[in-house]
């Protein structure tokens, strides 16, 4: 609380000589009635009016005190603080290819790549995100969302057995992942527009190359941040033969040329992943150069606040007038 008027509590200094008077001189002018012994009084005990004699001085205080604090002008300031948000739209595009099930990574290159994506938008709450999923061909998984738990719900059954199992051609469209990614993107109208492209091969399917695509991606503003995930030794596969689990030995090959390729064409950046820890510090790294903007404006209302101090200098007034005209009345 702030006081418009402070220099109305100089009227407080009037008190002063108000308190001497009434105990040093007003006793003068107050009648007296001579005894010839007050003895038999000296030790009387007092009644409960005595005790009360000066609680009309101190209620006549009281409220010249509440009427100055109410001439002084108390305000009450709220302050409004409104944060805007402006997010960054994201697509993840993630590679399913049965590639994906390598051990060079554990538990497999697709499960540390799922645990580590979630991790990354459980960090972007102001964010519109998505995913899009690609193998032999490409398709939207989740459209970009607030909503983060739909989104994570559908990244944790992200499986490869649908190249396997026949609902999508198995292989690696680098450029059709992104550009179904950028399909997404091209209606946004968030300032900064992100593609997150995750692939452990090189591109042997699609009708769009990733050099193309990478084009379409400058052309839109979108910047694309590429991740090769997995080692170039070689490493087991689970294999189901007869109902039998069997582990393959295979190196699989990344084209890192043309994701770099891409990530320099579009102004981001390339990345090579070998482990989870790699690919959390690249999520990190991500995080980092790619902040959501927050603006925050704060609007202060100011109330007159004199209303209760009014209200209470009537109170104690009236309770003055109550007492003196009631039991601490005077005879004259």
């Amino acid at each position: 609380m702030e006081f418009a008027n402070k220099e109305y509590f100089l009227l407080l200094l009037l008190l002063i000589p108000y308190l001497l008077w009434y105990f040093l001189f007003r006793r003068k002018t107050e009648p007296t009635m001579r005894m010839s012994d007050t003895n038999a009084y000296r030790f009387a005990p007092k009644s409960w009016r005595m005790w009360l004699l000066h609680v009309p001085m101190v209620l006549r205080m009281l409220t010249f005190t509440l009427i100055v604090t109410a001439m002084a002008r108390p305000q009450v300031h709220n302050s409004l603080e409104t944060k805007t948000v402006e997010g960054i739209d994201i697509m993840i595009s993630m590679d399913v290819s049965t590639s994906m099930l390598l051990q060079d990574i554990s538990p497999n290159r697709l499960e540390a790549a799922k645990k580590t994506a979630a991790e990354f938008v459980a960090k972007r709450e102001n964010d519109n995100i998505g995913l899009t999923i690609f193998a032999g061909e490409a398709f939207t998984q989740c459209p970009m969302t607030v909503e983060h738990s739909t989104l994570l719900t559908l990244l944790h059954n992200v499986r490869t057995d649908i190249a396997a199992s026949g609902l999508i051609e198995d292989g690696t469209a680098i450029g059709m992942g992104l550009a179904t990614s950028l399909t997404k993107l091209q209606n946004s109208k968030a300032k900064s527009r992100v593609v997150i492209l995750l692939t452990d091969g090189t591109n042997n399917m699609g009708d769009i190359s990733p050099a193309t695509a990478a084009e379409m991606a400058k052309s839109m503003g979108v910047r694309v941040y590429t991740i090769a995930v997995g080692t170039d030794k070689v490493t087991t596969m689970p294999n189901i033969v007869a109902g039998t689990v069997q582990y393959v030995p295979i190196k699989s090959e990344i084209d890192e040329r043309a994701l770099k390729e891409i990530a320099a064409t579009t102004n981001g950046n390339f990345y090579r992943a070998t482990n989870s820890d790699d690919l959390r510090r690249i999520y990190n790294d991500i995080d980092k150069l790619e902040k959501s903007k927050l603006y925050e404006k704060i609007q202060s209302e100011t109330h007159e606040g004199y209303q209760p101090f009014v209200i209470a200098a009537i109170i104690a007034l009236l309770l003055e007038m109550l007492l003196r005209i009631t039991i601490l009345r005077r005879l004259p």
